[in-house]
């Protein structure tokens, strides 16, 4: 197989910066290959949307400073909502602070030890938020987590809290699954009410990313280097936790016979997986793991579906897919090409669809056209046997508070 392969399509739009950014990641020490997702596009020196499996050495810039990012999927059997009542709701939600009631200090420990679960028996936390992290499988396939000593800095008041960019939460309706043996193990049906977060470790990933810069690790630097991911990464898992149960609230969907399934996938870490017959590290920056018969999601811009879909494991792409539609323009561009296009009445929607979101230029920075489309996305995965569609999930209300 070639060390580089980019998973496209006919319709699938391609900036030649992002390949030239690919085929330079192959270059780097250790590395056996590099594939690039369809959502691939230029990042900071380093390609978005792309999957790169090193040989004993580990790239930390190769996560970056969004490490442990990643989306959560929780569907419900509620019934139909009233927009107007559920923007009143969600604006309430996000304006409480569940996590008020415990010690910093303990929260930030056992979000970064044990990740969501941890929440289930910690005090101050309210008891609808415990039982919702009992629900939490706990098995996340991470090492250890490694010393947060350096860590402790006052991130724990981020959980609970979306970020910038591209992050938000998210009601969302499904649509008929096309998948329905794998939509029906979720509990999801044709109109299901669904709760969708894409977040990360907020900034406990840049101080992370910052703490190790550039070099490449072997030996203890390796392990150690991926004791503190897996720390960061339980942080961001949590974090998805808390603004799920924020959405939930909104919903009034938080006891038990409400929440019908659920899922969360990581999209910028490192793990230790087979390739080419030997063992090697797999770094995703934007693109999620996707390992035969197992769920994730490819998230849509605003305004338009993300796809739940089922894994193959193809090792062409690293038994990975894209994390989302990928964007098209830089934030900058977004702003200076938008502007003019859209008044600001425009931006926050309405009807069927509606943005939650008080800040201007992220609206412009985050608009749909600022994205490519996400059908050839998914087309192009399916066609090179990546995955398969499952289901689709159209926004109801996006949040970006």
């Amino acid at each position: 197989m070639p060390s580089t392969v980019v998973i496209d399509g006919p319709d699938v739009w391609m900036e030649s910066e992002a390949v030239r950014q690919l085929e330079s990641v192959a270059h780097l020490d250790g590395c056996v290959r590099a594939a690039g997702m369809p959502d691939l596009h230029p990042g900071r020196g380093y390609p978005i949307g792309a999957a790169v499996a090193c040989r004993d050495v580990v790239h930390p810039h190769l996560v970056g400073g969004d490490a442990g990012c990643g989306a959560r999927v929780v569907v419900t059997n509620v019934g139909r909502v009233a927009p107007d009542k559920l923007e009143r709701r969600l604006r309430a939600a996000f304006d409480a602070d569940p996590l008020a009631g415990a010690d910093a200090a303990a929260l930030f420990d056992a979000a970064w030890r044990e990740g969501p679960r941890a929440l289930a028996t910690l005090d101050g936390v309210p008891e609808e938020l415990q039982r919702l992290a009992a629900r939490d499988s706990g098995d996340d396939g991470l090492p250890p987590s490694g010393d947060a000593a350096p860590y402790r800095l006052g991130f724990e008041a981020s959980l609970g809290t979306i970020g910038g960019g591209n992050h938000f939460a998210e009601v969302s309706r499904a649509a008929r699954p096309v998948d329905a043996e794998s939509a029906a193990a979720l509990g999801l049906e044709r109109d299901s009410i669904v709760a969708l977060v894409h977040s990360g470790s907020r900034g406990l990933g840049t101080a992370l990313a910052e703490a190790w810069g550039m070099r490449a690790l072997r030996d203890g630097d390796r392990e150690r280097y991926l004791g503190e991911l897996a720390g960061a990464c339980r942080f961001a898992r949590t974090n998805r936790l808390v603004l799920s149960y924020r959405v939930l609230s909104a919903l009034a969907a938080l006891r038990d016979h409400r929440i019908t399934g659920a899922f969360d996938v990581t999209h910028n870490d490192v793990r230790s997986e087979p390739v080419a017959g030997a063992g090697a590290y797999v770094h995703r920056k934007g693109a999620a793991p996707a390992p035969a018969g197992a769920l994730a999601v490819v998230l849509g811009s605003r305004g338009a579906p993300s796809w739940i879909v089922k894994g193959t494991g193809n090792e062409t792409g690293l038994g990975s897919v894209a994390h989302g539609a990928g964007r098209k323009m830089t934030r900058s561009e977004a702003v200076a090409k938008l502007k003019d296009r859209y008044r600001r009445t425009e931006l926050r929607g309405g009807g069927r669809q509606r943005v939650l979101c008080d800040e201007v230029s992220l609206l412009y920075e985050e608009h749909p056209d600022a994205y490519k489309a996400i059908e050839p996305v998914i087309a192009a995965l399916e066609t090179h046997a990546l995955a398969t569609r499952v289901a689709a999930l159209d926004p109801i209300i996006t949040v970006k508070l």
